[in-house]
């Protein structure tokens, strides 16, 4: 395919029409991340593409590498969304790289998951000694909800007024914790794209496992790359510098409700915990949709953000 810019594609792009996909197309960079294209993520990305193009064109303007960030909630294919973008990209001549931000946390995901665990409980503790509701008796009954796994829970909390204050109050600490820099390497991600805006040739990209020693640095080359596509839920927050352009996978709370019970064969819902933390996530999502350029619903429609903001007002967000 013979090489073009961006602004030479957006002139043309009008009479784009989306190549075949092969079953190998290169995916984001997450060690062990399984990719699984299906019709819905293709029709997806043949709305976004030729909607993302005179963007990255205009942006390219002021710097001639351009960086898109597809962000959204679980489950709401943003790995795959993300892929068919820069397959396409390639397919018209445009180099692409796809770089996943989960190469990004603090720490690896076990001991993130414990950390988050942590920051609740301790949180909930400290919530319930403010408010002069810890006694020697609650804290036993506390530890025998941690032993069950429960202690998120809200339906254990009806009848017992310190529980629902150490629920609100560990709540409140996981969302001062969850998505900001305290979990998420911010810094490097931003440095890196600094340096991909200035012209480097050769990047050294971060690539974390889920074990301690699964964590390394592997130099790509991108002297041919002029968009980098970011694929990650955190894409579209104020502590990440430098994207150009963001594009929000939206998924309304029930949805993504729908989308996990369907996706766990075993018959297994998710914990009250996990259930929390992608309640906060999707608040974290939701307070920086304003600065997204496009808006895909989860059954492939472009909305505006007033049509967003009403879809999500009906959800409670």
């Amino acid at each position: 395919m013979e090489k073009q810019t961006l602004a030479t594609l957006a002139a043309s792009i009008e009479n784009w029409r989306a190549p075949e996909v092969p079953a190998d197309i290169p995916h984001g960079d997450m060690p062990g991340d399984k990719v699984e294209i299906n019709q819905g993520h293709i029709q997806k990305a043949n709305l976004i593409f030729p909607l993302l193009v005179p963007l990255a064109a205009k942006a390219a303007e002021i710097s001639s590498r351009v960086v898109v960030a597809v962000c959204g909630g679980s489950g709401v294919g943003k790995s795959e969304t993300a892929s068919l973008l820069s397959h396409y990209f390639r397919s018209v001549g445009v180099g692409a790289y796809t770089l996943s931000g989960d190469n990004y946390p603090r720490r690896i995901p076990q001991y993130n998951d414990a950390e988050r665990v942590r920051v609740f409980r301790t949180g909930g503790m400290r919530g319930m000694l403010q408010k002069g509701v810890y006694t020697k008796q609650n804290g036993c009954a506390l530890q025998k909800l941690w032993v069950a796994d429960v202690d998120a829970d809200p339906s254990t909390a009806l009848d017992e007024p310190w529980l629902q204050v150490y629920q609100a109050a560990g709540r409140a600490a996981l969302a001062d914790y969850l998505g900001t820099e305290r979990e998420q390497d911010y810094d490097e991600l931003s440095a890196i794209l600094a340096a991909f805006k200035s012209g480097a040739q050769s990047i050294w990209l971060k690539r974390m496992g889920r074990t301690e020693d699964a964590r390394w640095y592997e130099a790509v080359d991108f002297s041919e790359v002029s968009v980098l596509m970011i694929e990650w839920t955190h894409g579209n927050s104020d502590f990440l510098q430098g994207v150009d352009i963001p594009v929000l996978l939206n998924s309304t709370p029930e949805e993504t409700r729908a989308h996990r019970r369907a996706r766990n064969r075993d018959g297994k819902i998710d914990s009250p915990f996990t259930t929390m933390v992608l309640e906060i996530e999707q608040k974290e999502l939701d307070s920086c949709a304003h600065k997204a350029k496009l808006i895909i619903s989860k059954s492939g429609e472009l909305l505006r953000y007033d049509e967003y903001r009403a879809l999500m007002d009906t959800q409670g967000v």
